[in-house]
């Protein structure tokens, strides 16, 4: 099963990242205020972009990625052609830390 990230565009041109495995579905409710309480706030107007991600743990970090960016990295991410994701998802996520200390 397909994993979305989806953008809106919202009242006041405000830009709203969510995940979604229906993102029509899921836009229909944004619109009708179930859901977000950003989007209840701030209605929808239109869907800017999606991105389809295999898992959806990988969703999830995109998600996550996008919406801690500034306005013009997500302008940017609205801009790229479609099936290409942000070149910030392809960076490592930050790994653990071994809990044993290498000895010298």
């Amino acid at each position: 099963m397909p994993h979305f990230v989806y953008m809106l565009k919202c009242r006041g041109n405000r830009i709203y990242t969510g995940y979604a495995t229906d993102v029509e579905k899921r836009y229909e409710a944004h619109k009708l205020g179930k859901g977000a309480k950003f989007t209840k706030a701030f209605p929808p107007q239109r869907i800017l972009k999606i991105f389809e991600l295999e898992t959806k743990h990988e969703a999830l970090r995109l998600e996550a990625l996008i919406k801690f960016r500034p306005r013009d990295v997500k302008e940017a991410c609205i801009k790229l052609p479609k099936g290409t994701l942000p070149d910030f998802f392809a960076e490592n996520p930050k790994k653990k830390k071994n809990s044993k200390k290498e000895k010298a």
